[in-house]
């Protein structure tokens, strides 16, 4: 099961396109709320009716986490306390964890990213304590995922299917949403 959180001020782009591809992949995603309600407005004013609540869903279950950036949503995210606790027990288990734009900011305060290659929307280099930020597009480095905001969201994607699934896979799906074409 992968889980996909979503607060209040979360970039609905990062989180609905990565849901999108995750789910065309044909791995089972829950798109969670952590604000104790389903219907939950991201930063641009569009509201989100999510399949599950923080308190209700069973992390043990989890292969993956998944935290889009934006604004306020990725601070709400680095505030909510057992987001933050079941994050880290994930991650020393050694199960992958992706953060994108603001969100890596999550890890970085909790150390999850001293030493790896990362990368965040401009300007939150600093909240990555411990890694080696590379302004790429994506970064993947051991179980973490990095992206680097709305622009990264089919790369993010695309890698995150590539780790959970396979290369094949993930280059399935760029052919058949065109992106090779994009790029």
């Amino acid at each position: 099961m992968v889980y996909l959180f979503f607060a209040t001020g979360t970039e609905e782009l990062e989180a609905l396109g990565t849901a999108d591809i995750i789910r065309r992949a044909g791995l089972d995603l829950q798109i969670v709320s952590i604000t104790g309600e389903h219907l939950v407005t991201g930063a641009h004013g569009i509201r989100v009716e999510c399949d599950a609540l923080l308190n209700d869903i069973d992390f043990f279950d989890a292969d993956l986490l998944v935290l889009p950036g934006g604004m306020p949503g990725a601070t709400n995210f680095a505030d909510c306390h057992t987001l933050v606790e079941r994050v880290r027990d994930h991650a020393y288990i050694g199960r992958p964890v992706a953060a994108i734009c603001a969100a890596p900011l999550v890890l970085g305060r909790i150390g999850l990213l001293d030493g790896k290659r990362a990368t965040c929307y401009p300007g939150f280099e600093d909240e990555l304590k411990g890694a080696t930020c590379t302004g790429a597009l994506v970064e993947v480095d051991g179980q973490f995922i990095t992206g680097k905001g709305p622009g990264a969201v089919f790369e993010f994607g695309y890698a995150i299917v590539e780790m959970m699934k396979d290369k094949a896979t993930a280059d399935a799906l760029r052919q058949g949403m065109l992106w090779s074409e994009v790029r």
